[in-house]
């Protein structure tokens, strides 16, 4: 069973949000995301300043097996890169939901994660897709 943290918010293209403030979130991937790709080598965060509207890509990981687009469920603009990523992209696959995180975004109203799939919800979307 993959690990979920409660205090996430899930999407179906297997990103995790977090609402650190009134107007950001810290975007990663699940770990079911990072064990499907497999050793990641390499992650690439769009820009700090990056306009994204949402469901835009705002970042790449690229694993042995695959790359990877990783979407922003919100639209706002990317605020900081994981600075860890650029030498230690395996980092995601460790903690995924810890040290592993890829980017923040800041939005311009007050973040709104209602649309998002809880734990409970994600993890019936995985089961339901095997």
């Amino acid at each position: 069973m993959n690990k979920l943290s409660k205090d996430l918010r899930y999407t179906e293209s297997h990103e995790w949000v977090r609402r650190d403030s009134e107007q950001e979130i810290t975007i990663g991937i699940t770990d079911h995301a990072q064990e499907a790709l497999g050793d990641l080598v390499y992650a690439e965060i769009y820009p700090v300043g990056k306009r994204l509207d949402a469901g835009d890509v705002c970042a790449v990981v690229e694993s042995v097996k695959a790359a990877s687009d990783i979407y922003t469920p919100l639209a706002g603009t990317v605020a900081a890169g994981n600075p860890v990523l650029a030498k230690s992209p395996e980092i995601i696959n460790r903690d995924p939901y810890g040290e592993g995180w890829l980017l923040k975004v800041k939005t311009a109203h007050p973040v709104d994660l209602s649309g998002l799939l809880d734990a409970a919800g994600y993890e019936r979307m995985l089961a339901e897709a095997h």
